[in-house]
């Protein structure tokens, strides 16, 4: 195994979806980013008595988390989805509860290993990008076909990219002698367009503008949106979500909809809160929660992390 395969948070997640399992008499779990199903391998091992519905919308993955998760039998469910279909593929499982739902976010390390994906930007590739290669729209669409101004907001709001209209101008010049299908040339592009001074740190300097048309070629931030309420509408009481970002786009999101669960929706001046203004959840995390400085040793795409969790507690 590489750094990357090592799942993130690992005995954590686990341990924070304890309580819930031991609540339910089948208790049963989605994990929505299945990608290899390192967490749910180890979720299946520690309770005996849970069930896992793993969903990915990328195939590959499904066929390779199928592979290496068999042994549990029916214990193991997968479903081809995109995890703004939860509500769909918990019906289609034959339950209208859950007692957990995990959201590990972001590329799997899968996608990242294989380099006809063209999600990494350390290896020449083409320009794809697409969890699931059923979906039409590609890197490489977007990059000769977007206009100068929807490319700088892409490369500004996705990746927090400081010179996105630099970056986005050189694109489209560049385009019109010869479209963009391969990611060493957009790597080489980007190192040109941002200052010498600015490359000095923060890794490659494509990495931004790779994750910005990572996340709109699989429009993961608006699916990420709309899936995370339908998540803790799926959960029981006493059921958990526990999600772990890798970004401050996917993070904020998650802050906000967790804080709104966990608030009262009284007045302030109120003096007695009725039982249907109380908050539905209670956070398990003092903020957002983050590796130890051991794991990020041993692993090091645990150095962005942030893990937040919340409990259901009302109806």
């Amino acid at each position: 195994m590489t750094a990357r395969h090592v799942p993130v948070m690992l005995s954590r997640v686990v341990s924070e979806f304890g309580p819930a399992v031991e609540r339910f008499d089948d208790p049963v779990i989605i994990d929505a980013t299945l990608g290899l199903g390192g967490h749910t391998e180890e979720l299946l091992t520690r309770y005996p008595s849970l069930r896992v519905i793993g969903v990915d919308r990328d195939p590959e993955a499904l066929r390779r988390a199928g592979e290496r998760l068999g042994g549990f039998g029916e214990r193991i469910t997968l479903a081809h989805a995109v995890y703004d279909e939860l509500p769909r593929v918990v019906a289609e499982a034959g339950l209208t509860s859950v007692c957990g739902v995990l959201f590990d976010l972001g590329v799997s390390s899968m996608q990242l290993d294989l380099a006809e994906r063209g999600f990494a930007y350390a290896q020449d590739a083409p320009l794809d990008m697409r969890m699931n290669h059923g979906d039409p729209l590609t890197a490489a669409d977007v990059l000769n076909t977007y206009s100068e101004a929807d490319l700088a907001r892409i490369l500004r709001e996705y990746g927090e990219e400081r010179f996105a209209r630099r970056i986005a101008a050189a694109i489209v010049a560049e385009r019109r002698d010869r479209p963009f299908d391969r990611s060493a040339r957009l790597v080489e592009l980007v190192r040109r367009c941002i200052p010498a001074a600015a490359r000095r740190t923060g890794g490659n300097p494509a990495k931004r503008t790779f994750q910005a048309l990572r996340i709109e070629v699989n429009d993961e931030l608006g699916v990420y949106r709309r899936a995370l309420p339908a998540a803790l509408d799926l959960v029981a009481v006493g059921g958990r979500v526990v999600v772990l970002s890798y970004h401050s786009l996917e993070d904020r999101i998650t802050k906000r909809i967790f804080a709104a669960a966990t608030t009262s929706s009284a007045p302030r001046d109120l003096p007695v809160v009725p039982e249907s203004m109380q908050p539905r959840f209670r956070s398990l995390t003092r903020g957002a929660e983050q590796a130890g400085e051991d794991e990020i040793t041993e692993n090091p795409r645990a150095r962005s992390v942030r893990m937040r969790a919340v409990e259901r507690i009302a109806a």
